[in-house]
């Protein structure tokens, strides 16, 4: 089939090097706009473009997807059908509309639920043992198209937002050249979306990985686990962030206020929350490296009763 390959970050290469790999012939791949990055605000291709263009396949990078030249641009293809995966815009319906086959979309959870820009680090902040992912015929709507194909994924108790990423974005590419396949052979049965069980899954920012100690240390901890590597969970050790990345639950309480540290020993130490402590055992103090909490108490003072601030 002639694909029009429409993605932007990490999560879309997997598909695009998978739909390369099957045979198909992708004629165009669209991507955001190339960002400054780093301290030096240096320019940086889209994950996507990267791919794109190691494969020789010509790359559009439109700042608004729906405007008429940019329209126009992709009907200069004679595409077959549009595969969006992450691409970062909503589609117009001229664009749903270009292809014979419309636009296939690869979401990373299990539809209905996590409609949304982030629905793997919700998964995991949630606490479902089970996500997936779904191929999704594509309408005007923010992911209520409907379901084509599904895959199931289990979330293991460690499992954080970089891991699971990694797992969806394996199975989301191997689950769009299925369905590739059930488009070309008209063998689809495509089920429409019921709400009863939608949940959205908003957009990350900093502010959500700042840690609420009023919280179960089961909330926290998976709040932890669903913002690494990014945004990451913090909290404030006086007037410096210290960002906690990996932590277990423990279901003792004491009388301390939530965020005291209520026991500090060789490899660890506790903090009082809401419900439980939370044993820290990896660890970041703003402005050093990553480390685990044994290494970090043998070179900083902290102190038993000391108060980690939520600001």
């Amino acid at each position: 089939m002639k694909v029009i390959f429409m993605g932007t970050p990490d999560f879309a290469v997997g598909t695009l090097e998978e739909i390369v790999k099957a045979g198909h012939e992708v004629v165009l791949v669209v991507t955001q706009p190339d960002k400054p990055k780093g301290r030096g605000k240096e320019m940086t291709f889209p994950p996507v473009k990267e791919v794109a263009l190691r494969h020789e396949i010509p790359v559009f990078q439109p700042v608004k997807v729906r405007e008429a030249q940019c329209i126009d641009k992709l009907k200069e293809y004679s595409a077959d059908i549009i595969v969006v995966v992450a691409f970062g815009q909503i589609l117009p319906k001229e664009i749903l509309e270009l292809t014979p086959y419309g636009c296939i979309n690869v979401h990373a959870s299990l539809l209905p639920k996590y409609r949304g820009a982030a629905p793997i680090q919700w998964a995991i902040i949630d606490g479902e043992k089970v996500t997936g992912v779904t191929t999704m015929q594509m309408d005007e709507g923010l992911d209520t198209g409907d379901m084509l194909l599904k895959r199931e994924v289990k979330i293991t108790e460690d499992e954080t937002g970089g891991t699971l990423h990694d797992k969806l974005l394996a199975v989301g590419a191997k689950l769009c050249i299925e369905t590739l396949k059930a488009v070309e052979s008209k063998t689809l049965c495509a089920e429409k979306q019921e709400d009863t069980t939608t949940s959205y899954a908003r957009m990350l920012d900093k502010e959500l990985g700042n840690i609420n100690w009023h919280q179960s240390a089961v909330q926290i901890e998976r709040l932890i686990r669903g913002l690494t590597p990014w945004p990451s969970a913090y909290s404030y050790v006086g007037d410096k962030i210290i960002k906690i990345w990996k932590a277990k639950v423990i279901e003792t309480n004491t009388e301390a206020t939530p965020g005291t540290i209520v026991k500090i020993e060789k490899n660890s130490f506790a903090v009082q929350t809401g419900q439980g402590q939370l044993i820290v055992e990896e660890l970041q103090l703003q402005g050093k490296k990553r480390m685990d909490a044994g290494s970090f108490l043998r070179g900083h003072s902290l102190n038993q009763n000391e108060i980690l601030i939520r600001r």
